[in-house]
C-alpha cells in the first residue's frame, strides 16, 4: 500500500484534523488503526479494532470488554474528516468471536488482511490467540483464507510488508517470547518462515514501513512508542527516545499514544494511534470512563535518522489521492 500511494498518487491541499480524529459512535473504543486508500472510491478507509468500552462491569479484571470485538470501519476523502461506516464483512467460519488488530495491504492488486482473533469472549487474558489472513477485492467483502502458522498459540499484532527484491515480511508479536517482535518471510503470503527477534523487552503492535530510503518499525512498548530504523531491512538500531510517551495538553488526548498505524504520502508521513480517555474530566466521576479510546493523528519529523512528533501542535493533514 504505502509504494502504490507515494508512486501513484497526486498531493492535495493540507486540512487540518480535528482532536480526535476519530470516535467510535457505538461502542467509544476505537484502538489499533490500519489505514488504506481506496481507488475505486477515492476514499481513505480506515479498519480498527472496535473495543466495548460502555459494556458496564461489575469486576474491575473482567476484560469481556475487549473481547466480542468486531473491526470497525471509517471512511474519509481528505484523511482528516472521518466518518463511520460500520464494521468489516469478516467470515465467522475462519476467525472467532473476537477480532483484534486488522493490518490491511494491497499487493499484486488485491486487498489482504491479517487480523488476530481471539476463539471467545473471555474474562481474563488467558486465552489463544493467532493470525489468520483474508482477502477481498472491493475491501467490503471478506474471503477465508488460512491461519497462519507460526510455531506459537499466542500470536497477535500482524505487520506485513512487500520485500525490494521480492517476497514478503510479517512482523508481529510472540506473547510466548516474552512479548516479543518477530519476523517472518513468505513467497506467496501463505507459506512463513520464522526468522529473527528483533526486540528484547516487551511490546507489541509493531507497524513496519519504508519513508525517506530507509525502513523503520514503530511499536507500542506500554510507555509511549518504541522506534527502529534500518538502511537495509535486516541489521536495527533502536532510537533512544519513545514517542508519544508523555500525553498531550489538547482535549482526548491526554494520555499515552499506543498501537500506531504510519500513513506515508510522499516527503510526508503521519502517525495515527489511539488513546485512552484517562485522563479526560469525565474519569473523576466515572470509573469505567479511562476504558474508551479514540483516534488521533499527527505528522512525524524526521532528522538524520531520528523520528520526532509533536502531538500538540496542529495537524495539518496532506495526504495523496488519484
Amino acid at each position: 500500500m504505502i509504494a502504490l500511494v507515494a508512486a501513484a498518487l497526486l498531493a492535495q491541499a493540507a486540512v487540518l484534523a480535528p482532536k480526535p480524529l476519530f470516535r467510535d459512535p457505538v461502542h467509544d473504543g476505537a484502538a489499533d488503526p490500519s489505514t488504506v486508500y481506496d481507488p475505486a472510491t477515492r476514499e481513505w478507509v480506515m479498519f480498527y479494532t472496535n473495543r466495548r468500552a460502555d459494556l458496564p462491569m461489575d469486576d474491575t479484571t473482567d476484560v469481556r470488554w475487549v473481547h466480542g470485538t468486531a473491526i470497525g470501519i471509517a471512511r474519509s476523502k481528505d484523511g482528516a474528516q472521518w466518518r463511520y461506516g460500520g464494521t468489516a464483512a469478516i467470515p465467522v467460519a475462519c476467525t472467532g468471536a473476537t477480532l483484534w488488530a486488522p493490518d490491511v495491504e494491497r499487493f499484486a492488486g488485491q486487498w489482504h488482511m491479517w487480523v488476530t482473533v481471539v476463539p471467545g469472549i473471555y474474562r481474563d487474558w488467558n486465552a489463544p490467540r493467532f493470525l489468520v489472513h483474508l482477502t477481498s477485492r472491493d475491501l467490503k467483502s471478506w474471503r477465508c483464507g488460512g491461519r497462519v502458522e507460526l510455531g506459537s498459540d499466542r500470536v497477535i499484532d500482524a505487520s506485513v510488508v512487500a520485500l525490494p527484491r521480492g517476497g514478503y515480511r510479517l512482523f508481529f508479536n510472540d506473547e510466548r517470547m516474552n512479548k516479543a517482535i518477530r519476523t517472518a518471510d513468505s513467497r506467496d503470503l501463505v507459506h512463513w518462515t520464522l526468522r529473527d527477534r528483533l526486540t528484547d523487552t516487551p511490546g507489541e503492535a509493531p507497524k513496519a514501513f519504508r519513508w525517506r530510503g530507509r525502513w523503520w518499525l514503530v511499536s507500542d512498548a506500554w510507555k509511549g512508542l518504541l522506534v527502529m530504523r534500518s538502511a537495509d531491512g535486516e541489521h536495527w538500531t533502536r532510537q533512544s527516545d519513545y514517542l508519544l510517551a508523555a500525553p498531550g495538553t489538547a482535549a482526548t488526548d491526554r494520555a499515552k499514544g499506543q498501537h500506531p498505524d504510519v500513513i506515508v504520502a510522499g516527503e510526508r508521513a503521519y502517525l495515527v494511534y489511539f488513546v485512552h480517555q484517562s485522563g479526560e474530566p469525565q474519569a473523576a466521576s466515572d470509573p469505567e470512563w479511562h476504558r474508551r479510546s479514540v483516534l488521533q493523528i499527527a505528522e512525524l519529523n524526521e532528522v538524520d535518522g531520528i523520528l520526532t512528533v509533536d502531538r500538540n501542535a496542529p495537524a495539518h493533514v496532506r495526504l495523496l489521492r488519484r
